[in-house]
């Protein structure tokens, strides 16, 4: 797909996804407007509202479009690739509405629900407990019908379901996602391999940041103007962020596998001794 590749669109995310072709992409992130009506502000954070977009539809029409758009990159996604979406619960009139009720209906298999602990509530009204979590929904494309897919390097596969980062700040996009996740969800499933990184709904360029950042080729469609023009001068730029990059690679480090540890004897866990020495005394019971 060299002909698409590092290409910024502006357009509808559906479209757009449509004229792509299939199994051209390795791995993708994005975070796609909530559906939040407009009206969920809070005593921290003013509505979100997006330029060029509506966020206030019919829950079922949101939610078939979401379908729609996630089938469309299972197709444009190679067999074995991955797609990270983040999203969260959200509440209308004392209703749970949870990302699953749709992702469970697409073509994709869930490889894991990834907690991202943002560490600030946006509302701090007392309905409920202040939710500080939002979801990042591993998703997968099995190749030949393998489900599990390949494990992670053991210097990713360290790293808990539990994600604890702070928001940014300092972005004109009304909702973006740190640098990090994008970081980290690429960085774990492609390791040092090259590849194609898609964001359909990209905002402020975030994800293409990260694939650039970490020597991938990138397509981001988003239908404002405004976000394509802050995505492609981000971009141009990434270099300024490199620190963010390098932060995170600290995180992804194992100095002995745990193959390796088992194959020479060595230390591989206190459960493992315990098991050890338990099975021993009760060996020794009836001996």
């Amino acid at each position: 797909m060299k002909k698409n590749s590092n290409k910024i669109i502006v357009g509808d995310a559906l479209s757009e996804l449509k004229k792509l072709p299939d199994n051209s992409v390795d791995v993708g992130v994005t975070s796609p407007p909530y559906n939040k009506q407009e009206n969920k502000k809070g005593w921290l954070v003013k509505n979100v509202k997006y330029d060029a977009v509506n966020d206030k539809k019919d829950e079922l029409v949101y939610q078939n479009e979401q379908i729609a758009v996630l089938n469309e990159l299972y197709r444009v996604i190679k067999e074995g690739g991955h797609f990270f979406y983040n999203h969260k619960t959200r509440w209308e009139r004392g209703k749970m509405l949870h990302p699953l009720e749709w992702i469970l209906k697409t073509n994709w298999a869930v490889r894991q629900e990834i907690i991202w602990d943002r560490g600030i509530a946006a509302n701090i009204r007392g309905w409920r407990f202040w939710q500080v979590d939002e979801r990042m929904y591993w998703l997968y494309k099995p190749r030949a019908g393998n489900k599990i897919g390949d494990e992670l390097e053991s210097k990713h596969a360290l790293l808990t379901s539990i994600w604890r980062i702070r928001p940014e700040v300092r972005n004109p996009h009304p909702a973006p996602f740190p640098l990090t996740l994008p970081i980290r969800c690429i960085y774990s499933v492609l390791g040092d391999r090259k590849g194609l990184v898609i964001d359909p709904y990209c905002g402020s360029g975030t994800t293409l940041v990260a694939a650039d950042l970490l020597g991938h080729s990138y397509v981001g469609i988003d239908i404002s103007k405004e976000y394509i023009e802050h995505s492609k001068n981000r971009v141009k730029n990434s270099q300024r962020e490199i620190n963010t990059l390098s932060q995170e690679k600290l995180l992804h480090v194992v100095e002995k596998t745990f193959k390796e540890r088992k194959a020479r004897g060595e230390f591989v866990g206190k459960f493992r001794s315990l098991a050890i020495r338990a099975h021993t005394k009760q060996s020794s019971l009836f001996s």
